[in-house]
């Protein structure tokens, strides 16, 4: 193997893993998913670094995911300044907007995911105030490791946040049905590790390579 092939096989190694975890998330009935995000939620809520936050990004899922939208109402309702992301399509980026309303604020963009309404919300330029970013993703390794769908949309959001919080970084949380932990995904130079991988069965302390001072 030349180191050309390299990426390629890292690649291919990903599809491999996506498509087995997606293929088992969806096998879970809606009433178990519900369950499910329930209990992942609740644990969510119950971390010190979400209690102590103010300024939190999450996102609002789509399909078969772990549910965030009682979360995201919850954080709402503890005063948290929620921001939510909305793909930017000449960039290929995420643009930052708060959200104040989920019924009022969000409209489904691309792939069907709600995304903030621009014209209601408040675009976020600089994300220096973030302090708590809950992240999505296919499937998570206890060590951090968080295997995204492909677009690299979050990790170069990450990327910009690392740059604008050069003293103090958010915490790193993913909330994830048991199921999808997942040993040996493999990492890139440009992917980022998560702090926290909580599950309905448990709340899963990893080192992060973006987290640093908590």
């Amino acid at each position: 193997m030349t180191k050309d092939d390299l990426p390629m096989t890292i690649q291919v190694m990903k599809q491999s893993i996506r498509q087995r975890i997606i293929a088992e998330r969806e096998q879970l009935t809606a009433a178990e998913r519900a369950c499910l995000s329930h209990a992942i939620s609740e644990r969510i809520a119950n971390l010190n670094a979400y209690r102590t936050a103010n300024t939190v990004l999450a996102y609002m899922s789509f399909g078969a995911e772990f549910s965030t939208e009682k979360w995201v109402q919850q954080a709402l309702c503890d005063d948290k300044c929620l921001l939510l992301p909305k793909v930017n399509r000449a960039t290929k980026e995420l643009d930052i907007y708060r959200v104040t309303n989920l019924q009022h604020d969000l409209a489904p963009g691309q792939w069907g995911i709600r995304e903030p309404l621009a014209e209601r919300c408040a675009r976020m330029d600089t994300l220096k105030e973030v302090d708590f970013i809950l992240l999505p993703g296919v499937a998570f390794g206890r060590n951090g490791a968080r295997l995204g769908y492909g677009g690299g949309f979050y990790d170069k959001l990450l990327a910009r946040i690392k740059a604008a919080n050069q003293s103090c970084r958010p915490a790193l949380i993913a909330g994830a049905f048991a199921i999808q932990l997942v040993e040996g995904i493999p990492q890139e130079a440009t992917d980022h590790k998560v702090e926290w991988v909580v599950t309905e069965n448990e709340t899963i302390q990893c080192v992060s390579d973006m987290h640093i001072g908590r």
